[in-house]
């Protein structure tokens, strides 16, 4: 035993970099390079200790439903990586879910607000998504098929090999730096269908700083649930 932190799932692989995963039952998985020592591995633990316990505690919550959504005035929810607070309204003219600065949800569609709250994301993420995407294709020169939005949990985006594109709607929960990132991975998949050095380099040169929204990402990707 390293330490009192336990790695339920060690996988090695000619990566380069650690990689640390908390799952939907609080269990931990660690990526490690092949030739990682346990004492770098014990390294990483405890450097990475706080964020660790932090996020098993918080994955042992929403399994128990503790930390579930409640759409009641003054709730915080996240658009493009920003909190917004939700007012319930009484006005029934408007539509069931409106964006100005913050959220307002029509009274009258309380009972069906996660769905209403859904519907909306998807709506912004296909918005938001298509025109990145647009734009990195344009200055990259490479092509997909269209754009999907699914309601994955736990897949961010893929790409078939018919170059077919697929985000998860939670992802426009993020800021618009992270869905660059997820666009621009995607996107150079329908080149690279696979995680080469070769495939990362294609996505350096379209996007400098990936290493960092790609941190973003695994270090925030549990706060962008309606759950």
């Amino acid at each position: 035993m390293l330490s009192e932190i336990t790695i339920d799932k060690l996988v090695r692989s000619r990566r380069k970099s650690f990689s640390l995963e908390i799952t939907r039952d609080a269990k931990l998985i660690l990526r490690a390079p092949e030739k990682a020592s346990l004492s770098d591995i014990q390294k990483v633990l405890d450097r990475k200790k706080r964020w660790i316990l932090n996020n098993q505690n918080l994955a042992k919550e929403r399994a128990s439903g503790i930390t579930a959504k409640e759409f009641v005035t003054g709730k915080e929810f996240w658009y493009l990586g920003k909190l917004y607070k939700l007012q319930i309204i009484n006005n029934h003219a408007v539509l069931p879910l409106t964006f100005n600065n913050g959220f307002y949800l029509s009274h009258s569609h309380l009972d069906n607000a996660r769905g209403i709250f859904i519907h909306w994301y998807i709506d912004q993420a296909g918005a938001k998504i298509a025109g990145r995407i647009n734009h990195y294709s344009l200055l990259s020169g490479l092509k997909y098929n269209r754009i999907n939005i699914t309601n994955a949990r736990r897949r961010w985006g893929s790409c078939s090999n018919r170059g077919n594109l697929s985000f998860s709607w939670r992802a426009v929960m993020a800021p618009l730096s992270v869905i660059d990132y997820l666009a621009v991975h995607e996107l150079v998949h329908t080149e690279e269908m696979n995680h080469s050095g070769r495939f990362w380099g294609k996505v350096k040169a379209l996007l400098p700083d990936y290493e960092q929204q790609r941190k973003w990402l695994r270090d925030n990707h549990q706060i962008l649930s309606l759950f």
